[in-house]
């Protein structure tokens, strides 16, 4: 999916790592919610409430997710975040990103 139809888009941005991760939230009708993002080199640990689906529409990372190794990840790929969970990842190349948070 390119776009999204009949959704909400908030308008302060999420910010993080001194402004290297930053996020906008969407929303949807039915509830969920994703963030569309961009991401700069560097290393970055997230916490997650929720399960995730990252999906990498542009640029290089590495991944560390719970119970697994390091696992590389580029353009057109995704990975999923277990709920209640931290994860890694090492920015390679500036890097867009689409996160679907999973209820």
């Amino acid at each position: 999916m390119s776009e999204f139809i009949n959704a909400t888009v908030v308008k302060k941005a999420n910010v993080y790592f001194g402004g290297n991760v930053s996020s906008r939230t969407i929303k949807f009708a039915d509830g969920t919610s994703k963030t569309l993002g961009f991401m700069l080199p560097g290393e970055y640990t997230f916490n997650t409430a929720e399960a995730e689906l990252m999906e990498i529409m542009a640029g290089e990372l590495d991944v560390l997710l719970p119970g697994s190794e390091w696992r590389s990840v580029k353009d057109g790929e995704s990975f999923d975040v277990p709920a209640n969970s931290a994860f890694t990842m090492k920015v390679k190349t500036p890097s867009d990103y689409c996160c679907s948070f999973i209820k």
